[in-house]
């Protein structure tokens, strides 16, 4: 199964409470921190709410 893998590249500082729940239970603590998780349909979902703040790349 592929994986992805999510960088946090923006500040949560001034977003919704939602979407700084969101980065936290992805593993995102701050700027650059990277995660790989699975790609599955809750996990792209919650990259969708929080997209412009992380960037995604595939990995094998």
């Amino acid at each position: 199964m592929a994986r992805l893998k999510v960088t946090q590249t923006r500040s949560k500082i001034g977003s919704k409470q939602n979407q700084r729940d969101t980065l936290r239970s992805l593993g995102l603590k701050r700027v650059h921190d990277v995660v790989v998780k699975e790609d599955r349909p809750e996990i792209r979902g919650m990259i969708f709410t929080v997209s412009h703040l992380v960037t995604v790349e595939e990995v094998d």
